[in-house]
């Protein structure tokens, strides 16, 4: 198995190891790096997405050239590859210093999605942000560890907003030459191809490397050559497609993902599944053993020992089930294989109500260890998942907890890491997941945090403004680049909400008295600024419509420049948002709220949050970094929204000393970074699925 880097050949040997750096996405997420691909092409930098690749293929020659006697930027370059270097080669990580015993230990990670960098739009949302950050930390704490998904040619579905607020979904197929991925190859130099089983046939799948930092992330492709068209457009679209479709996707990622690390020649000790996606490795696993002479009980058990499984929703539709047929086309062959009758087969997933057969159900029923993403959602997993296992009470359900974290140096804002850069501990980012690193958080003198955060609040209505002026220049309509832009103005209290818009998360929660909210958006003294983003899945028409009923209020004659929206939410997005507003506003129906990580890096970057008790802050909120929403039904909700915004947040936010700085808010923002960033991280999580399922 092997790479080969294509060639750059107006790139001059003194940067000769450049192409090797943007192909790795460890760049992305170390500032130096990041800031050495800004110097080299300012102008690409902005364009180009800030991707690496662009930068090298945008950048001419005769630049290259003139940079070849920049001892300024050469200095650069040498410093950020011996970083590089030393870390892709260190041999004195923190895994093989914490846990030398289990050195020889090999995890892979299988995921439906990977939310890494905006150069490699594979992920729609929560789901696959959290697998590129996990694939990070693990990289940054040197666990060996490797991840499988699939490469969707067309990635996940652009959002235009019509002019009357309905969603548009359209598809772009991804620019490969522009995105850091490798195809692999065999010893002979041919595309590496597996062999996946569709019933009575195969399909072929080839293999593309995506690298970040240590880990290796194998994407499978159906869209070759070999395969006939129908086969080809497979995986073309992340979620696209029918329930066939979906089907065929998960056998593609749980059973050609085995097949895949056969063909890479990594036998891993823990496979960790990333939701129910890829709970068909199970079965596989079960005919490989099968097949060396085991019996079923035998093989359940090993494979039992191999798998761990994370569930990521309490909410029912968000567990993927298919009907009988389905299986049994896709399936006959392996009841046989597995020395099971038919009904033996269908019902190691058999939805408890129905003839239906579950991927988590599937997944539980085959992992030896089984978790939710906070403390709430476990329990709320023990509850709904009580049924399997009968004669268990509901608090002996083996389903445990692992909150979800985020990866610090991805999520922290770059001028916020300097700002800590200065205040805190030499090393600190080495130590981020240890409460008393942050202490020195306190300390920071208020005017620094405050202009800090007035300059992330300024970049990001810079964005908006941009987009939307972009839009206006191509003809578009002056409604929607209202609701597009806003009017807005950075020392106005401004709430961000930012969410897939599935009904629970209540996204038009909010408006549910226009009057009431209207007098607190423009209030004289007082006033308050609102952006709401996200997208609803193509299918999803009752989300649509709450899209809809937000994008009409924010382009309306009474609402309009108090409310906008930002278009086609994506990890791009978020790095402007989620810093530059002044609170973060989540409004989910308890307890459908499974984690919630938006609002961790919203903490991080001092941020306070604005939320209903659920998820993630059910922990997080210790009555001093933000705000707990309550309310049994919607309107008591919407009035606790109101009640608090009126009596406490703007009270809070407006009341400011005499050069201007707001102290005790100042106060809320380091609580909600000294309380949140070690507990909320993805080192600590990674550590913790180490202790609780990993290793155990």
């Amino acid at each position: 198995m092997k790479t080969i880097l294509p060639e750059f050949t107006h790139i001059p040997d003194e940067f000769s190891r450049f192409p090797e750096l943007a192909y790795n996405l460890w760049w992305s997420w170390n500032s130096e790096a990041r800031g050495l691909f800004q110097k080299l092409n300012p102008i690409a930098w902005q364009t180009g997405k800030n991707n690496g690749l662009t930068i090298l293929r945008e950048t001419s020659a005769s630049r290259f050239k003139k940079f070849s006697r920049n001892e300024e930027l050469l200095t650069l370059y040498n410093k950020v590859m011996e970083r590089f270097d030393a870390y892709m080669r260190a041999d004195d990580t923190w895994y093989k210093k914490a846990h030398e015993e289990f050195s020889g230990r090999k995890f892979a990670y299988f995921s439906a999605e990977f939310g890494l960098h905006t150069s490699v739009p594979i992920y729609s949302g929560g789901l696959g942000i959290l697998a590129g950050d996990t694939c990070k930390e693990a990289s940054d704490l040197g666990l060996p560890f490797a991840a499988v998904g699939a490469l969707y040619p067309e990635g996940y579905f652009k959002q235009e907003i019509e002019p009357d607020g309905t969603q548009k979904a359209s598809y772009e197929r991804i620019d490969l030459e522009n995105t850091p991925i490798l195809p692999i190859l065999d010893d002979s130099g041919e595309r590496l191809l597996v062999s996946v089983p569709f019933g009575n046939r195969k399909i072929l799948v080839a293999l593309w490397l995506l690298q970040a930092g240590r880990v290796p992330i194998y994407l499978m492709d159906t869209n070759i050559p070999e395969n006939n068209q129908w086969d080809r457009d497979m995986v073309a679209r992340l979620y696209g497609g029918d329930n066939l479709v979906r089907l065929r996707q998960e056998i593609i990622l749980g059973i050609g993902g085995v097949k895949v690390l056969e063909a890479v020649g990594l036998n891993a000790d823990v496979i960790h599944l990333n939701e129910g996606h890829a709970a068909f490795a199970s079965i596989e696993f079960l005919r490989k053993y099968m097949e060396a002479g085991k019996t079923f009980e035998q093989a359940l058990e090993e494979t039992r020992k191999k798998l761990v499984f994370t569930t990521h929703t309490p909410v029912k539709a968000g567990h993927d089930q298919f009907p009988f047929h389905l299986m049994e086309e896709h399936f006959f062959p392996y009841w046989d294989n597995l020395d099971l009758t038919r009904e033996q087969f269908l019902g190691l997933g058999r939805q408890p109500e129905g003839n239906m057969f579950g991927m988590t159900v599937l997944a539980l029923k085959t992992s030896r260890r089984a978790n939710g993403v906070s403390k709430k959602h476990g329990e709320v997993s023990r509850n709904m998942w009580n049924v399997l296992y009968p004669g268990k009470n509901e608090e002996d359900v083996p389903i445990g907890h692992v909150t979800n974290g985020v990866h610090v140096p991805t999520w922290l804002s770059g001028r916020m890491c300097r700002l800590l850069d200065e205040h805190l501990q030499p090393g600190w980012l080495e130590h981020h997941d240890q409460p008393e690193t942050w202490e020195a958080v306190r300390n920071i003198p208020d005017k620094e945090l405050w202009e800090l955060h007035l300059c992330l609040k300024n970049k990001l209505f810079t964005f908006m403004e941009t987009r939307a002026q972009k839009y206006w220049l191509q003809g578009g309509s002056p409604r929607k680049v209202i609701a597009l832009e806003g009017l807005f103005r950075p020392k106005v209290l401004t709430l961000g909400f930012a969410r897939r818009f599935a009904t629970y998360k209540r996204a038009a929660l909010i408006f549910n008295d226009l009057e009431r909210l209207k007098s607190i958006l423009l209030d004289a003294k007082k006033p308050v600024q609102i952006i709401f983003a996200g997208k609803a899945h193509p299918a999803d028409e009752p989300g649509k419509h709450f899209l809809r009923q937000v994008f009409e209020i924010c382009s309306s004659h009474e609402f309009g420049g108090q409310i906008a929206f930002i278009e086609n939410y994506n990890k791009e997005v978020a790095h402007h948002l989620i810093p530059g507003v002044d609170v973060w506003l989540n409004t989910p129906t308890p307890p459908l709220e499974a984690s919630g990580t938006s609002g961790e890096k919203a903490s991080l970057n001092g941020v306070p949050n604005f939320s209903v008790l659920d998820g993630w802050w059910c922990e997080g909120y210790n009555g001093k970094n933000g705000w707990a929403i309550e309310g049994a039904n919607d309107e008591e909700t919407a009035d606790s929204i109101y009640r608090i915004l009126e009596d406490e947040i703007t009270e809070t936010y407006y009341q400011t000393d005499f050069d201007g700085i707001p102290r005790q808010w100042a106060a809320l923002m380091k609580e909600a970074i000294c309380s949140t960033a070690a507990t909320y991280s993805a080192r600590r999580m990674l550590k913790e699925y180490l202790e609780k399922t990993y290793l155990s």
